[in-house]
């Protein structure tokens, strides 16, 4: 497969409703240490032209990874997502520098298995072996492995909103619905936040991560993301909402805007007064925000691939399907080693710090 790659300027990355592939999202990463880099892509002659951001993160002195963010946006057909990575991998090396480990691409295309777990035929997706034979399928090197922890999401929740409030409503679940109109008679209020509220929010996210035991990012990170925005807005737009009732932060979220898509990033509830509901209307809100700018979808984030009870998602699975929304399972974060010795140093002083 015959791929042409051409280095850029991050300025001059095109327009994308994906916001982990805009000149935003570049900031955002070199704000936390990243160099970023840009490349037109052109999978083969006479073939629509696309374009694709790289960040470069390094781990000690020897050694860095390539990772593309949610990338690249251009979709070969699925029999063809090995050989195409395979041969965008031998390509991106050059650009690289000789201390690259290896590339991980965050890939945004739907699963090779969505349909058989859309209709029943899996309950989940298979283990990394099976899924591994099945990407390398007519690959040369047969080098493409299954990330052990995607980098963003894999599997998530997206409601429509190019619908009126009342028909988007009408889309949820009873109990959602009747949740959401519940915060607003008992008195929950949702507004705009600002830069001054972000060490309150960070408080209530470190608590919900207590409360759910998932990993935390950085304050620096929430941080970047603000500053980005507000020393250069570029093509993306951040909402930052905040719920509280007399005058106590309940819950917030931070939703980034790109092209007709909004993302929910973070979201963060307080331990007390659970019972007034305002993670609901936080999202409520954001869709309503989100409409009124433009957006058609509103995604939302991780949830299970299925009704699995022993999916460490499955608890955002059960609350984010109220919403009434689709699910879009897509292929997850995939490695392509460079350096053999430096990648299994990786994985292994990896899985020992999350293990």
């Amino acid at each position: 497969m015959d791929i042409q790659l051409k280095p850029k300027e991050t300025k001059e990355l095109l327009p994308t409703d994906i916001l982990f592939q805009t000149l935003y999202w570049a900031r955002v990463k070199s704000r936390l240490g990243c160099r970023v880099m840009a490349f037109d892509i052109q999978p083969e002659p006479r073939s629509p032209a696309g374009d694709f951001l790289v960040l470069l993160q390094r781990y000690g002195p020897e050694m860095k990874s390539a990772l593309v963010p949610q990338g690249p946006e251009f979709l070969p057909p699925k029999e063809d997502y090995g050989p195409f990575l395979e041969s965008l991998s031998h390509e991106l090396m050059h650009h690289l520098g000789p201390d690259t480990a290896f590339i991980r691409y965050d890939l945004p295309w739907e699963s090779q298995y969505a349909r058989e777990i859309q209709k029943g035929g899996l309950y989940g997706f298979p283990e990394p072996r099976l899924r591994e034979m099945r990407m390398n399928m007519g690959t040369r090197s047969w080098n493409l492995r299954k990330s052990s922890m995607d980098m963003t999401v894999a599997s998530t929740l997206v409601v429509d909103l190019d619908l009126a409030e009342k028909d988007i409503l009408g889309r949820m679940k009873s109990k959602t619905r009747y949740n959401i109109g519940l915060a607003g008679r008992r008195g929950v209020e949702v507004q705009t936040g600002s830069m001054e509220h972000l060490p309150a929010f960070y408080d209530l996210y470190l608590q919900t991560a207590a409360r759910n035991c998932f990993a935390t990012c950085a304050y620096e990170h929430f941080s970047a993301i603000f500053n980005a925005h507000i020393f250069d807005s570029c093509n993306s737009e951040v909402l930052f909402l905040l719920a509280a009732c007399d005058h106590e932060l309940l819950a917030g979220g931070i939703v980034a805007i790109s092209g007709h898509t909004a993302h929910f990033l973070y979201g963060a509830s307080s331990n007390t007064r659970r019972h007034l509901m305002g993670s609901y209307a936080v999202h409520w809100e954001a869709m309503r925000q989100s409409r009124l700018r433009g957006c058609l979808r509103y995604d939302m984030g991780a949830v299970s691939p299925g009704a699995d009870p022993d999916h460490p998602f499955y608890g955002l699975y059960r609350f984010k399907t109220g919403f009434g929304g689709r699910l879009e399972m897509r292929s997850g974060s995939w490695d392509f080693p460079i350096d053999e010795e430096k990648y299994l140093a990786f994985i292994n002083t990896d899985n020992l710090v999350r293990g």
